[in-house]
Order: structure tokens, then sequence, then C-alpha cells
């Protein structure tokens, strides 16, 4: 059983993205990382996952990749929701305590990638997104 186009997608623009990062100087340490962030009405477990986790310099950061075919539609980031950051705020403070760097900095950044068929790649940082 193969898995969708989107799921590929996704798959390739985190690929890009982690190496477009690690050009960039940050010191990744984990990609896709699910944890438990509480629990939902009926208690089950609920997970979040963070795309990336890396460090710029000594800020650690926590990034959410967005990837897209085409940006003629929108540019990737505004699938960053506040739901979205809401769950990757969440995740990230757990991770936070789960390995007690609550005191040290952190940020939240995107990279959106655009794989267009005709042409190279197109990537963009963005720093402190929210």
């Amino acid at each position: 059983m193969s898995s969708s186009p989107r799921i590929e997608l996704g798959k390739l623009g985190e690929a890009y993205a982690a190496a477009y990062l690690e050009q960039r100087g940050y010191r990744l340490l984990a990609a896709n990382f699910t944890l438990p962030v509480g629990r939902n009405l009926r208690g089950a477990v609920v997970n979040n996952e963070i795309d990336i986790i890396a460090y710029d310099g000594e800020t650690l950061c926590f990034v959410e990749v967005k990837t897209r075919a085409s940006d003629w539609f929108a540019p990737p980031q505004v699938n960053v929701d506040l739901r979205k950051r809401r769950q990757v705020a969440r995740a990230a403070r757990a991770y936070r305590r789960m390995f007690e760097l609550e005191n040290e900095s952190y940020r939240f950044d995107v990279v959106t990638v655009v794989l267009p068929d005709d042409s190279t790649p197109q990537i963009e940082l963005i720093k402190n997104y929210f």
C-alpha cells in the first residue's frame, strides 16, 4: 500500500527543509517528533507532532514545515493558522518540560517549500513566525 501523493509531497518538503536549515547553520535535533500533550474530552491521549526541532545558535527552534506543489492559490504559510499554532505551542511546551528546557530561549519558525514540477524548489525560512 503506497501513501498518498500529498503525504509524499510533505515528506519531500520536510527533507528539503531539514537540508536547508542545516545549510543555514541550524543543529537538527529531531524530525516528526510526536509527543502526548494531554487528553481529550473522552479521556483519550492527544498527541501533537513537531516537524523539526533544532538549535539556531543558542535558541531552541520549533519548526513547522509547509509544502505545496504551487503557491498560485496562496503562500504555504497561510496554513499555519491559529489552531495549528496552538497545537505546535502545546507540543513545544510539553517537549521543553520533558527535557527540562523551560528556561532556554526558544522560538517558532516556519519553512515553506514550493515544489513546482518544472523548476527548482523554492524554500523560505520565516523566523519567529508566531
